[in-house]
């Protein structure tokens, strides 16, 4: 059975038969376990595009005019690219360069890798698809979602995830580096999310028909996955979008990780949600006003 990701990302859970509780604590079980056996290896690349342009803090002059970001269409036999942004989002001229920036790195890869074909052509057309939407705009924030994928060429495309939060009053990325600055508090933030992710995946491996030693082997290699992606540091963080309140304020932050960070590119892009109360401790000064407290 598919279900539909919030992201958009089809992601593949098992059937819905009732789980059995006593399953359920011994998958869990075997994931604390192996989560308290972090190994040093080193994470496995993802292949998101690079967030470290996209999500810098370079002041946009107030005075600076607007970019016209124009949305992308092109079809040839070499390639296929799309690229949309929202409306209106050139009115925050500091985010519009970032947004520009990340989809020129992601166009400039398909171009490396077409220009590698030389004089040939591919099987099939390498393709860009890339969507920016609006997640969310109000006078302290405005969020930007990038989904999408490129394809050049093997069994499936590239998957393309990153977030943007634009702080209009400080014409300023907000970045996980800049959010939480100390390491108790990235420790804090993993634990939670690991814990999260971890109780989720046992949820859904102990409802597919397979036998307890496979059953036991599946939730170890998840467990690996979950604790090699989600090390505290703030990288391993980098792409979330901000939960609010009708007030505006944030109540969560919701983190985004791509495919293979966390788990297989079959489980689609992944997310966890951090309550303010557990943030709160730990956000530096200049950004705890953002937040709602109580």
């Amino acid at each position: 059975m598919m279900h539909e990701h919030e992201q958009g990302i089809p992601m593949k859970i098992g059937n819905n038969r009732p789980l059995h509780a006593s399953v359920l604590a011994g998958a869990m079980g075997v994931l604390l376990l192996a989560g308290c056996q972090r190994e040093n290896e080193a994470a496995p690349a993802t292949d998101a595009a690079p967030a470290a342009e996209t999500t810098g803090t370079a002041e946009a002059p107030a005075a600076e005019a607007p970019l016209d970001l124009r949305d992308v269409i092109e079809n040839n036999e070499r390639e296929v690219v799309g690229i949309s942004y929202p409306a209106g989002i050139d009115r925050y001229p500091g985010l519009a360069r970032a947004l520009q920036a990340y989809a020129t790195s992601a166009r400039s890869d398909l171009q490396q890798a077409l220009d590698g074909l030389g004089n040939d052509k591919p099987t099939m057309p390498y393709e860009l698809s890339l969507s920016f939407e609006k997640l969310l705009e109000t006078p302290q924030l405005v969020v930007v979602s990038a989904d999408g994928s490129r394809y050049t060429g093997g069994a499936h495309g590239e998957p393309l995830v990153a977030r943007f939060v634009w702080l209009p009053a400080q014409q300023q990325m907000l970045s996980a580096d800049k959010l939480v600055a100390d390491a108790k508090g990235w420790k804090a933030i993993s634990d939670f999310v690991a814990d999260q992710l971890r109780e989720r995946v046992a949820t859904r491996l102990s409802g597919e028909d397979m036998d307890p030693s496979q059953l036991q082997e599946s939730l170890r290699n998840a467990s690996r996955m979950i604790a090699d992606g989600t090390g505290p540091q703030a990288d391993n963080f980098s792409q979330f979008q901000p939960l609010t309140d009708d007030k505006g304020q944030i109540t969560a932050l919701r983190f985004v990780f791509p495919p293979y960070q966390v788990g297989p590119y079959s489980d689609g892009t992944q997310t966890a949600d951090v309550p303010a109360s557990v943030l709160l401790p730990h956000v530096a000064k200049d950004y705890v006003e953002l937040f709602a407290r109580g």
